[in-house]
């Protein structure tokens, strides 16, 4: 850098290099997923464990959680409800673990069995890409892979029967009614 360059232009070039570093280096917020998006294609994440084969023309629920977190001790159980409900009018309940420690996943899901499927997320590829805004956070996504809705677990605890509510909602599209 030029220090003949007067003072000011200086301060000028060093903040715009500052802002564009900044820029690069910052999580791009716009990655954040929203209410209308598709959701990501979850074989691009190295998630450990057994996906679903297939979850196009599906409804599906991507549930958020770690086993240290205590509002997911009350939304598991609903999850598991609403798999045994609905899952043959076409709802996947995928359950993503936060949790560093395989162990500790596996002691909450001794706790809290479950038939629906969870997949680990360790290095939290996938809640990076969506930006999880807190843990539980569920994304239910359309038939048409697209996010209809993104709830926090408080919000799901609070309103339990309008969640079920929405799934039953979505499910129904395209003639597919529920019991």
């Amino acid at each position: 850098m030029n220090l003949c360059v007067p003072r000011r232009t200086r301060h000028a070039r060093l903040t715009g290099l500052a802002l564009t570093l900044a820029a690069l280096l910052a999580p791009a917020a716009e990655s954040e997923l929203k209410v209308g998006d598709l959701f990501p294609d979850l074989s691009g994440f190295s998630l450990e464990g057994q996906l679903p084969k297939e979850l196009r023309g599906k409804v599906v629920v991507v549930d958020f959680w770690a086993s240290w977190c205590g509002p997911c001790r009350q939304t598991f159980p609903l999850m598991e409800e609403l798999h045994h409900r609905f899952a043959k009018q076409g709802l996947v309940i995928l359950a993503i673990n936060e949790d560093k420690s395989r162990p500790a996943m596996d002691e909450f899901l001794k706790e809290y069995p479950v038939t629906f499927g969870v997949v680990r997320d360790a290095r939290k590829r996938l809640a990076t890409a969506v930006n999880v805004p807190a843990l539980p956070t569920s994304y239910i996504v359309n038939r048409e892979g697209k996010v209809h809705s993104i709830q926090t677990g408080e919000n799901i605890i609070q309103n339990r029967k309008a969640f079920i509510k929405e799934v039953e909602r979505l499910l129904e599209k395209n003639g597919k009614k529920t019991p």
